[in-house]
């Protein structure tokens, strides 16, 4: 039975007030105060400048729903349908099963995934960071764009210098972070790509940043094909990501 697929959130508000739809400037204005009352002015004012649309998992009736792989997972070849099984199969819904054990009475119920991410403590903490994050990986992947082009080369080129020097470092901060964690590109808040490591549960959220790339590194995710091989699995993933999923985070 296939899982339905995870909402997403957009402020179409916004999207109206950038349009033309106002003839008159008196009232486009009455619209922005309305707006900054519904959003928050500063949210607001952000996404303005950053001509960005709001994106999130929100949950159905109080609770998260597994995300459907929007590819078959037979065709990546990098990623063998053993991993897929145990790590998609079972760790994600085992992750999405015990949030939203853990949701009601938190005083968090119903507010968008990443919002639950940035507020939550503990084990609410942990298994919210493991949906979100494995979300975030599930999803990057595919069939088609394998290098980056547009903007996000644009950027990694101004910022690392060359596409081939900032995969050497990702790999390397994600083969040297001890234990268990993320290995993350994300966007900081003076538009600046920057790679950071997050033990465990951790997403780059909680610290302010906007994450785009993320690349597992629990055993779970690359043991049962690579055993103890962590840097060997992670350059091999460069061969699955569909880069325009990362552009479209931004």
């Amino acid at each position: 039975m296939q899982t339905p697929d995870y909402q997403v959130q957009k402020y179409n508000l916004l999207e109206i007030f950038r349009s033309n739809s106002f003839t008159n400037i008196f009232f486009k204005r009455i619209y922005f105060i309305f707006l900054c009352t519904f959003a928050g002015c500063r949210n607001l004012i952000i996404q303005q400048f950053n001509n960005s649309t709001m994106k999130d998992i929100l949950p159905n009736n109080g609770s998260f729903e597994m995300m459907t792989l929007p590819y078959d997972p037979e065709t990546l070849g990098v990623i063998s349908g053993n991993t897929f099984t145990f790590h998609y199969g079972k760790h994600l819904k085992a992750y999405v099963d015990n949030l939203n054990k853990l949701l009601p009475g938190s005083g968090l119920e119903n507010l968008p995934l990443t919002e639950v991410v940035k507020k939550a403590e503990g084990g609410l903490f942990n298994n919210a960071g493991q949906v979100l994050n494995h979300t975030m990986y599930f999803e990057q992947f595919g069939t088609d764009n394998h290098e980056p082009e547009g903007k996000i080369k644009d950027l990694i080129i101004r910022d690392f210098e060359s596409i081939d020097n900032f995969k050497k470092e990702f790999v390397q901060k994600g083969g040297s972070l001890f234990g268990s964690g993320w290995v993350w590109l994300s966007l900081n808040a003076d538009g600046k790509l920057v790679i950071t490591q997050e033990t465990n549960a951790g997403n780059p959220v909680r610290s302010g940043l906007q994450p785009l790339l993320t690349f597992d590194v629990w055993e779970h995710a690359y043991y049962l094909d690579y055993q103890n091989r962590r840097p060997d699995h992670l350059a091999a993933l460069w061969q699955i990501v569909d880069w325009k999923v990362i552009e479209n985070r931004l």
